[in-house]
């Protein structure tokens, strides 16, 4: 007799909708969010837990019921204001579509506004790490506002003024060294011509010129 294979329960499963704001359109940033809401969980139950396109899900086995529970609890919790969750660096280069020297420029010059900094010790690295975060409030303005782009005119236009007054300042520098030159030639000719002319006045009284 053949035995029949026992039926498997189906898995535990619970979702959560991110809303467009707590995501602002990046697949970073929602990979940011799941890191922080699985940090929040038992080691065992991280594993469980995945961001995909704009939903939070947890899977678990029947045989989990009570730390399906509180997983629920502790996911619902950490959703709770998920929006106002700082944007980390690369989540705003990748929401804003910068490359990492601009974040850097812009962040200096105050363009991008910084809410404070976070340390972070990285597996595999002796020293902590740290870094600006920002308000994603501020970040989803300038994406709103299309800012990245008038920086970038902003900055190629400022850059052409300078090379072109370092231009003329060069062009400048070479021609006062030049009229430097000729003046130092001019001077060099009128004491030639003086030392040639010494001595005229006693070699014309001796009448050799007539």
């Amino acid at each position: 007799m053949i035995g029949r294979a026992a039926k498997s329960s189906p898995p535990l499963v619970a979702e959560w909708t991110l809303p467009p704001s707590a995501t602002l359109g990046s697949s970073v940033r929602a990979t940011g969010i799941e890191r922080e809401i699985r940090a929040r969980l038992a080691f065992a139950v991280r594993k469980c837990v995945s961001v995909e396109a704009q939903s939070v899900a947890l899977r678990m086995s029947q045989a989990e019921t009570d730390e399906f529970k509180a997983a629920i609890a502790k996911i619902a919790k950490t959703l709770d204001g998920i929006e106002a969750l700082p944007v980390l660096p690369r989540e705003a280069e990748d929401i804003l579509t910068i490359s990492p020297r601009e974040r850097h420029k812009w962040l200096k010059d105050g363009r991008l506004q910084s809410i404070g900094t976070r340390t972070v010790k990285l597996r595999g690295r002796a020293k902590a790490v740290t870094f600006h975060v920002f308000d994603p409030r501020h970040i989803e303005d300038v994406l709103d506002r299309d800012l990245p782009g008038l920086w970038r005119e902003h900055d190629a236009q400022a850059a052409a003024d300078n090379r072109r007054r370092a231009a003329g300042k060069a062009a400048l520098t070479r021609g006062g060294k030049g009229v430097g030159k000729a003046a130092d030639a001019g001077h060099a000719s009128e004491g030639s011509q003086r030392l040639k002319l010494e001595g005229w006045g006693a070699f014309e009284k001796e009448g050799l010129l007539r």
